[in-house]
């Protein structure tokens, strides 16, 4: 079976992409703006090692607003990408409700917060893994309601709990990811077979 895209409608398009192209890593955003803002985005990747990069995908409001993340990272140009382990899920998934740009989903959710390094929004507090990023550019996609939005790593933050191999830098650290319109939690390791 071939699916033309072109004959397709934009939420037919996510639910096919959505179920196929899995598990998508979800990015936990922090940004600042009128308040501190959090927002979850599964649309999301790492892009370039040089310069190192990610890309997170930002719809925009049904009104067609952008959404507050894209908002405060065009005009802080700061945020923080945290990965989602199983401890944060719940706030997590909670924090994709829709508020208005004056409510923090921080304070409506009783999400308690760490501090970052100085510049930088803080982080949920006990977060495993996080990227303290700038924004760097927007990929304009031909009058697309989705901006990609392209930030640079300027610091990586790891709890030294999920260190387990200090001179490697060897994580054991279970994070969760988008399956379809559900949740899975990426633990099972699968050593690569040697190639002759």
């Amino acid at each position: 079976m071939f699916i033309d895209f072109e004959e397709s409608s934009t939420s037919e398009r996510y639910h096919l992409m959505a179920n196929t192209v899995v598990p998508r890593p979800i990015a936990w955003v922090v940004t600042e703006g009128e308040v501190l803002n959090i927002a979850p985005f599964s649309y999301f990747t790492p892009l370039s090692s040089d310069p190192a990069t990610l890309m997170i995908s930002i719809g925009h409001r049904p009104d067609g607003r952008p959404k507050d993340t894209l908002r405060n990272l065009r005009e802080s140009r700061k945020c923080v990408v945290c990965i989602v382990d199983g401890e944060h899920f719940e706030a997590m998934h909670r924090s994709s409700k829709g508020l208005e740009a004056s409510e923090s989903e921080l304070e409506v959710f009783d999400i308690p917060v760490q501090g970052s390094l100085e510049g930088f929004p803080p982080m949920p507090a006990g977060i495993k893994v996080a990227f303290l990023c700038e924004y760097l550019q927007e990929v304009d996609l031909k009058g697309s309601k989705t901006i990609p939005v392209i930030v640079e790593i300027q610091h990586l933050y790891l709890d030294d709990a999920i260190i387990s191999d200090k001179a490697q830098i060897g994580l054991e650290f279970s994070a969760i990811a988008r399956v379809g319109r559900s949740y899975s939690r990426i633990d099972k390791i699968i050593p690569a077979p040697e190639i002759p």
